[in-house]
């Protein structure tokens, strides 16, 4: 009988301990403040690290369209439109294309890439309303936004979709090519 109520008295003092416990953490979250009154996410961007791995940046520039990148990926996200070049030597870039729904953000694809043209971004947010959207096709995009000195944004790629022709063709010189509807 006696070992009846130790075995009383220990559970009823282990569950006082861990309501204790919760009350104590219960009332401290209510004295701190919201994630997003410290943080402000929509107006000020949350702050990453140097290393973080986010969306892809692309030089189109750069790109001599060896397709290494695309061998490297283990889950086959990134497409590319390329043409024999008509002057010179190399390929034209017509698409670079990376289906979001499928990246893993490994950055596998970035070291294989002889001439740098590729590297992970500080972009965390693409949100979108459909499956057409995760798909980026950076040979499209603004000049700005696909080589990161600009946001790479849903309103960007949205106006991505509508052109036909590439931004910049190898070999042109940049001027009033590049499309001011974004």
């Amino acid at each position: 009988m006696r070992e009846w109520f130790r075995n009383l008295r220990l559970a009823v003092t282990t569950v006082a301990t861990g309501l204790w416990t919760t009350l104590l953490v219960a009332l401290r979250t209510f004295r701190r403040r919201a994630y997003t009154e410290t943080f402000e996410y929509p107006e000020l961007p949350v702050t990453v690290k140097p290393r973080y791995r986010g969306f892809h940046r692309f030089d189109l520039t750069t790109c001599i369209g060896c397709d290494k990148c695309a061998a490297a990926c283990p889950v086959d996200c990134i497409y590319i439109d390329k043409q024999k070049a008509s002057t010179g030597k190399g390929f034209r870039i017509d698409g670079f294309t990376i289906d979001y729904s499928k990246c893993m953000f490994c950055a596998l694809c970035v070291d294989p890439c002889p001439v740098d043209c590729i590297f992970m971004g500080s972009n965390y947010d693409l949100s979108c309303f459909s499956r057409d959207g995760c798909s980026v096709d950076f040979a499209k995009l603004p000049l700005e936004a696909a080589w990161g000195r600009a946001t790479l944004n849903p309103t960007v790629v949205a106006g991505s979709k509508v052109l036909y022709e590439p931004v910049w063709l190898k070999g042109e010189p940049l001027g009033d090519n590049t499309p001011s509807h974004v």
